[in-house]
């Protein structure tokens, strides 16, 4: 009982660690779409650290990265 318990455990954060996997692009458009993502998903996290309070706790993690974020 106990081994199929650590089993469990195991596997249940060993799934928490697998990578995703992205295929890279194959075609101009799709790398094209893939920058324009990028660039979004970078606007977004800094527009959340300028709007988050100093005193916020996730406020750190948020502006992890960004350039004047201090």
């Amino acid at each position: 009982m106990s081994r199929l318990l650590i089993l469990a455990a195991v596997l249940a954060t060993g799934a928490c660690t697998i990578p995703t996997y992205e295929p890279d692009p194959t075609s101009p458009a799709q790398w094209e779409r893939r920058q324009e993502a990028i660039q979004r998903q970078q606007a977004e996290r800094e527009r959340l650290c300028r709007i988050t309070k100093d005193d916020d706790p996730r406020k750190e993690e948020l502006c992890r990265g960004i350039r004047g974020s201090r």
